[in-house]
This record gives structure tokens, C-alpha cells and sequence, in this order.
């Protein structure tokens, strides 16, 4: 059994227009809710063995917000370039990818592909907002046996709340 946490990324900063997307900071909803969902999952007792984020600004920094809050090491944040801007598919793909040493991955992205690819996986459709946390039980020895429709949908939580 493996454990794949979901994240969307916490709320940007659409301040300056003269920044690209890629490299939009957190605002200050942002940096606020990365830190509260740290705690909850804390509390959960949530510890992933490894955090891989996409490479945008935004991204990163919900990343290392919920690695510091979860007492997770920079050495288990491992940064793809690949997450920016994933399908679900591509998000799938990199999780199937992870080292099978690895039994709770927590992966930082976006939008559409972090709903979408709870779908593929789960077979249930949440869109999710800013800062949601997917918990997603998969029934597989290896991450390379993660296709869609092996996941199970354990957990949905939100800056706002819990929904599952």
C-alpha cells in the first residue's frame, strides 16, 4: 500500500504584472493557509517521505511552507520541472515514477492537473481550490503500478475545511 498526497498550490500574488507566472510569489492568504495545512496535517500525523514540487515561485514555497510545519527535512523536497503546468496524466507519470522506498509522497502542483489527476486516479471528481490536500490510498507494491483508477480517495482537505 502506498499513500499519494494531492496539493494545489496556496494562493499567488497577481500583484505585478510584470512577473511571469512561473515566478508569482505566495500572497499573504497564501502564506498564511500553507502553514495552517501543515498543522492539520501534522495533527493527522501525516509525514511524507518525500515532497516533490513543481519549479514555479508559488509552488516551491507551499512546499517548503508544509515541509517546515511538518518537521520534513529540504533534503526530502525535491523540486520537477515537470509539475508546472501537468496533466494528469504527466502528474500520474511522475508518481509512478518514485523510488518504491517510498511509502507516502506528497506532490506540489497545479491546476487543472491536480484535479483532474485525483479523478484519473480516485474515479471521484473534486475540484480543488488554492492549498487543498488530497489523500489517495493506492493498492500497489510499486509506484510503478499506479495507473488510473488504482487510488482510493481517503481525504479532502481545504484552508477552509475538511470535505472528506
Amino acid at each position: 500500500m502506498k499513500t499519494l498526497y494531492l496539493v494545489r498550490h496556496a494562493k499567488s500574488d497577481w500583484g505585478d504584472p510584470l512577473l511571469e507566472d512561473h515566478d508569482r510569489p505566495l500572497n499573504e492568504r497564501g502564506l498564511r493557509d500553507a502553514p495552517a495545512m501543515g498543522h492539520r496535517l501534522a495533527e493527522r500525523g501525516v509525514n511524507p517521505d518525500r515532497i516533490v514540487t513543481s519549479t514555479a515561485v508559488r509552488a516551491r514555497s507551499t512546499a517548503r511552507l508544509l515541509a517546515r510545519t511538518l518537521g520534513i527535512g529540504d533534503d526530502h523536497v525535491v523540486e520537477d520541472d515537470r509539475l508546472y503546468g501537468a496533466t494528469a496524466s504527466r502528474i500520474l507519470n511522475i508518481a509512478s515514477g518514485l523510488d518504491d522506498a517510498i511509502g507516502t509522497a506528497m506532490l506540489v502542483g497545479h491546476n487543472p492537473g491536480m484535479s483532474d489527476a485525483v479523478g484519473e486516479l480516485t474515479g471521484e471528481w473534486v475540484e480543488l481550490p488554492t492549498c487543498a490536500v488530497v489523500e489517495c490510498l493506492v493498492d500497489v507494491d510499486s509506484w510503478a503500478e499506479l495507473i488510473e483508477g488504482t487510488g482510493d480517495l481517503a481525504a479532502v482537505d481545504t484552508p477552509k475545511g475538511q470535505l472528506r
